[in-house]
């Protein structure tokens, strides 16, 4: 019987929308984080400068995300979050036609401080 040895080397792909279009990213950490309603994303992985294609969403997103530890995700807006065994290329794409009517919800979850006896 093979039993799988638990890892502590987890990577994440995590596929959320930004103003429009579609980031596909790779992280080490991904948790609930301390913000309400917001996912947060540590340690964002990247391809090998060594490669000889150089992938230019790949790129973009190196630069956008270039200095930052971590950041926050509303949680409306993540499409998706998979562990995954290997990393592979960090990208910013266009909903098409197949993902269907691919948005972020635009309300609020959970507003604090509504009087929900007033119905």
């Amino acid at each position: 019987m093979n039993a799988k040895k638990p890892s502590n080397k987890h990577i994440y792909k995590v596929i959320f929308l930004n103003q429009g279009q579609v980031y596909e990213v790779f992280a080490k950490s991904v948790t609930q984080g301390s913000l309400f309603g917001f996912v947060e994303i540590e340690q964002l992985l990247f391809g090998e400068r060594t490669q000889v294609v150089v992938d230019p969403s790949e790129e973009r997103l190196k630069t956008e995300f270039a200095g930052v530890n971590r950041f926050f995700v509303p949680m409306h807006a993540v499409v998706r979050i998979d562990e995954v065994e290997k990393q592979g290329p960090a990208r910013i794409t266009q909903p098409s036609e197949k993902d269907g009517n691919l948005t972020a919800f635009p309300t609020p979850i959970y507003t604090p401080g509504g009087d929900q006896s007033k119905s």
